[in-house]
């Protein structure tokens, strides 16, 4: 059985290996490398692999959820008039990925208003820890009529999907940057 094992931490190291060199800019790696804990000589002969993001305590994935995001991967927009900061949905997921690989999320419901002008999303993230687990939900409401990139659904579940995720702490500082 051990073979076996060490023949699947190894393929799962260089899959991990290969989808974080497609996945990440160096840009998005320079701000986003998780540091692992020194590993005790025990751990370096049964461990081939870095784990680093696995199985951790939920209170170590939320610390590292709730650090600032670098200006850099924040966009801005500007809506009715006012300018919004904003991180994409598909940098919030990276962000995700890296620091909680043990993430789920899932659309909860979808609704469409009366006069079928705009619909709104509920969206739910649930965190995994060693210890415990939590899920937070939201809702993204967007306009049937509005122009750019993607439908009304595809952009409601965005907006559910970054806001669940600021409830977790990930980019939170966004909505109180003026404070």
């Amino acid at each position: 059985m051990a073979p076996f094992i060490s023949s699947l931490k190894k393929s799962l190291f260089l899959h991990s290996s290969f989808t974080k060199s497609l996945l990440f800019s160096q840009n998005f790696h320079r701000f986003y490398s998780p540091k692992p804990p020194p590993p005790t000589p025990h751990q370096e002969e049964d461990d081939a692999c870095p784990t680093s993001g696995l199985n951790r305590p939920l209170s170590e994935v939320l610390k590292e959820l709730n650090k600032k995001v670098p200006e850099s991967l924040v966009k801005l927009r500007v809506e009715d008039g006012f300018s919004v900061k904003y991180i994409p949905w598909h940098i919030v997921n990276r962000i995700m990925n890296l620091h909680a690989p043990e993430w789920s999320g899932e659309v909860r419901n979808i609704t469409y208003s009366a006069n079928g002008k705009s619909v709104s999303v509920v969206y739910r993230v649930t965190l995994y820890g060693t210890d415990a687990e939590i899920h937070r939900e939201s809702t993204g409401t967007a306009s049937v009529d509005a122009e750019g990139y993607g439908d009304a659904v595809q952009k409601a579940e965005a907006m559910a999907f970054r806001r669940a995720c600021a409830r977790l702490g990930l980019g939170l500082h966004l909505y109180h940057e003026e404070l």
